[in-house]
């Protein structure tokens, strides 16, 4: 294989040099080494990763807030080499893995890549996470490796969670009566971005549009009594995900009679999201509850958790899914009742669930599952005449 040496027209200034991370350049040999045992197991010469989230994955959070073409990866047992265009070549090595020990494959920005990962699969066995002609899809044994999360995953997972909570309850304590739903997306993506989250999915239901529209995202209809705000953001690569509930004034009775519902069914999940669990096991727990608080359809009507990492949703939670959790699992919880949406990350450990997008300065409300209060945010009330927020539990 033939490697190219990529030279610097002009040297670079101190504040343009990338730091090295001495503990992600640990984590990549770590990840290099996996992926090196499937290739000797399997008999095969090389893997070839094509997919963003693997690309993420193996790069430790590479590529999270990149314009342009996302790079390949093509890795052998000695070896992993980014297989890109010019245009995309200083960016990648300067910026995305520099100092991470990748070496360069690299073709013209006007020959298509499908030449190059042709050029390097001729006459080798290689695997795929993806399919491509001449090598064999591996997509689910990759896609295997990536949980549980390392212990460096699991610190990066903490600062996103704070980093996604904190946007979007500071974006619902400012809020007064009239803004749009468009405009409070705006302010809410903007409080991502600038702390270098990526917003996936973003959503405000307001006045109760999301009993009719579970996955309503947000228009240019204006918030006048009560909403949910919620954000998916991707931090270094990784997922996580939170929604808060908000009320101009008190809160209606049928809105409070939702929420405690929602809260009950939230709280049930995240404490039953224990490893060694399946997740029908967590389910079973999941809709008895639905139907004890009245609410026995409502599950029907939305999902209600999903599994998060460098891809977000690859195992979501189903009736008869046997997935089992384990330590070192992320799980979005989003279950829903009525216009009220409830959200929040959670890690699976030896010790129970670990939240990971914890509130601050927000209402809480402890529900008792089996004897163990689990807190759960509340409803924060905005006072409808000056606008400001004062959190009080309701």
């Amino acid at each position: 294989m033939t490697l190219a040496t990529l030279e610097h027209s002009a040297p670079l200034s101190s504040a343009e040099f990338a730091t090295i991370d001495l503990e992600r350049v640990t984590e990549v040999a770590r990840r290099h080494g996996l992926i090196a045992d499937f290739l000797r197991k399997e008999g095969y010469s090389a893997l070839l990763l094509q997919c963003p989230v693997n690309y993420a994955w193996l790069t430790v959070g590479g590529g999270a807030v990149r314009g342009g073409s996302l790079p390949s990866l093509f890795v052998t047992p000695d070896a992993r080499v980014v297989v890109c265009n010019n245009v995309d070549t200083p960016l990648i090595f300067e910026h995305d893995v520099a100092g991470l020990g990748f070496q360069l494959k690299e073709r013209p920005w006007s020959e298509p890549r499908s030449v190059m990962i042709a050029d390097l699969c001729r006459g080798r066995r290689v695997a795929s996470d993806v399919p491509t002609p001449q090598t064999v899809d591996v997509g689910f044994p990759i896609q295997a490796m990536r949980l549980p999360l390392s212990l460096y995953d699991m610190s990066r997972l903490r600062t996103a969670g704070r980093l996604v909570a904190h946007a979007v309850e500071a974006t619902a304590r400012g809020l007064v009566p009239g803004r749009t739903e468009a405009e409070i997306a705006g302010e809410l993506s903007h409080r991502l971005l600038k702390h270098s989250v990526w917003p996936e999915r973003l959503q405000v239901l307001g006045d109760g549009r999301g009993r009719r529209f579970r996955h309503w995202s947000f228009a240019e209809q204006p918030v006048q009594k009560f909403g949910t705000i919620l954000a998916v953001g991707r931090y270094q690569g990784l997922h996580v995900g939170a929604a808060r509930t908000f009320s101009f004034g008190d809160p209606p009775p049928e809105l409070l009679q939702d929420y405690e519902r929602a809260a009950l069914v939230s709280a049930t999940g995240m404490f039953f999201s224990q490893a060694g669990w399946e997740l029908f096991e967590v389910w079973n727990r999941v809709k008895r509850i639905y139907e004890k608080c009245g609410a026995g359809d409502e599950w029907r009507l939305a999902d209600q958790a999903d599994i998060v990492e460098y891809e977000f949703g690859p195992v979501s939670l189903m009736p008869t899914s046997e997935f089992r959790l384990f330590s070192g699992v992320p799980v979005f919880w989003h279950p829903s009742v009525g216009p009220v949406l409830m959200g929040d990350t959670i890690l699976v450990t030896d010790r129970g669930a670990e939240v990971i997008t914890p509130a601050s300065d927000w209402p809480m409300v402890p529900i008792s599952v089996k004897g163990v209060a689990v807190d759960v945010p509340g409803i924060l009330v905005i006072p409808a005449v000056n606008g400001r927020a004062t959190p009080r539990l309701t």
